[in-house]
């Protein structure tokens, strides 16, 4: 091209995105793996076991910078997510940041310190990132059927900014207001609500004039759909009663806050709140007075209630099809990360490590309904891997001449051994027994944790262990 030859590169980067020529997608991948490394780098200088940065902090470092580098333009390379040399390279970065969070040694396997750490593999992460970003873009999900996602409306829809309306409600935070069905009874009052209940979901109006109910509405809306929604939709209909009747002044109350601050902002590009804001241009249009109020719930309002009671009413009896029918991402999301945890379940189940961690938790979503609750120390997590300072863990690292316990050498050291076994502690097991009844073995330490009422004193029993064992073999 004028005179000048144009070679054939093996891989361009755009907006940050390296494509190789066979789209393997494994230089970007080594690229964004060197660059999180470099920041685990300064991060595990200040952040040892017993000092430096709190567990918390990490966590925040990693869910806010890391997993954003690594997910960045996921659903272009996510298929390369599959390989395996792909996953090497991203266990390789995760393990370092979970082992980090969870302030455990550097022995601890993948496997154990996700699950203690909370945190999905980085693999399933970019699987779910590029799934979620498709359904957000309205592809089909094979959770939904036939049936469509809700999607935000094309901003090229919305109305000119010169011809968009100020949109602004008032907050009634109090039952004794005057405003409150009193003051504002000129005109037509439509209070509006949304409910689920057994897993069903209505929406309900109900008008006033002059403070005597005159009218009402009930819808029914897809089981998926959310309580936003339903609130959102029932909104959206007063605004078409509006639109409608003969009333110039129309007063609309709400008990949710969120859905009037959607309406509100005309940067939101929800279906909902971008039909209501349509409505009342046309009712400013018509030369109509429109007010909107939020009200707080279950106060007492009279309106309130009977909106709450014939939203319910709604959702329970009504047997017609439903008025409105589009899925939520927030349900697509559910279904997205209820699938990615089975995967993980199954990976932590067939791997050969872990299988201490795997005693104490053998479900990664039991796990993290526990852990979520607790606060790991890392006395606490040497007990929950069985990487600390027992004689089977220090002899495998040569720290010690054999792995066997003080009270049998030909029985290694092991902390299941310690809880169990070991009548070394047999009086503390005793008191143990006696406070939570029941029998301590290896496959009752899940339900002991699971219990609200026995966790704490079983924590307790197995930290008082620990110290005692780590403080002996520190001496020897």
């Amino acid at each position: 091209m004028a005179g000048a030859m144009i070679g054939l590169e093996e891989q361009i980067k755009i907006l940050g995105l390296i494509i190789d020529r066979k789209l393997t997608f494994n230089s970007h991948v080594k690229y964004i793996c060197t660059k999180v490394l470099n920041i685990y780098k300064h991060l595990s200088r200040s952040a040892k076991i017993n000092w430096g940065l709190r567990s918390e902090i990490i966590r925040t470092i990693y869910v806010s910078v890391i997993e954003p580098i690594v997910l960045y333009a996921a659903s272009v390379w996510a298929t390369a997510a599959q390989k395996l040399t792909i996953q090497k390279h991203l266990n390789a970065v995760q393990r370092g940041f979970a082992q980090k969070i969870i302030k455990s040694y550097r022995t601890v396997s993948l496997p154990a310190a996700l699950a203690l750490a909370r945190l999905l593999p980085l693999d399933l992460r970019v699987q779910e990132a590029a799934r979620l970003y498709r359904a957000k873009r309205g592809k089909q999900q094979d959770v939904l059927g036939d049936r469509l996602v809700e999607t935000k409306k094309c901003f090229l829809d919305a109305l000119h900014p010169a011809q968009e309306i100020g949109i602004n409600y008032a907050k009634l935070e109090d039952i004794s207001d005057p405003s409150v069905g009193k003051s504002d009874r000129e005109g037509l009052q439509i209070f509006t609500d949304g409910s689920k209940i057994g897993g069903k979901v209505g929406a309900a109006l109900v008008y006033w004039r002059d403070g005597i109910e005159t009218g009402k509405k009930k819808f029914l809306l897809e089981s998926y759909c959310s309580v936003y929604q339903a609130e959102m939709y029932a909104l959206y209909r007063a605004t078409d009663v509006a639109i409608k009747c003969k009333d110039k002044q129309i007063n609309i109350y709400s008990d949710s806050k969120s859905s009037l601050e959607t309406i509100q902002n005309l940067k939101s590009y929800h279906p909902l709140a971008f039909e209501i804001r349509q409505n009342l241009k046309k009712l400013k249009d018509k030369q109509k007075i429109i007010r909107l109020f939020w009200i707080r719930a279950h106060v007492g309002v009279e309106g309130n209630e009977r909106a709450d009671q014939l939203a319910k009413e709604a959702a329970i009896t009504k047997k017609t099809a439903p008025d409105y029918d589009a899925c939520p991402i927030s349900f697509v999301k559910r279904h997205i990360r209820y699938e990615t945890v089975k995967i993980w379940q199954h990976r932590y189940e067939i791997t050969e490590k872990a299988a201490v961690t795997k005693s104490f938790f053998p479900t990664v979503e039991g796990a993290n309904a526990i852990l979520r609750r607790l606060t790991l120390t890392p006395a606490l997590v040497q007990v929950f891997s069985g990487h600390g300072g027992f004689s089977e863990y220090l002899h495998r690292f040569k720290c010690k001449e054999g792995p066997g316990c003080v009270c049998d050498e030909t029985v290694d050291e092991s902390i299941l051994h310690l809880l169990i076994d070991c009548p070394q502690h047999s009086r503390i097991r005793e008191d143990l027994h006696q406070q939570i009844q029941i029998e301590l073995c290896r496959g009752s330490i899940p339900a002991i944790l699971e219990s609200n009422a026995s966790r704490k004193i079983f924590l307790e029993f197995c930290l008082k262990i620990a110290r005692i064992v780590i403080e002996r073999n520190r001496t020897r």
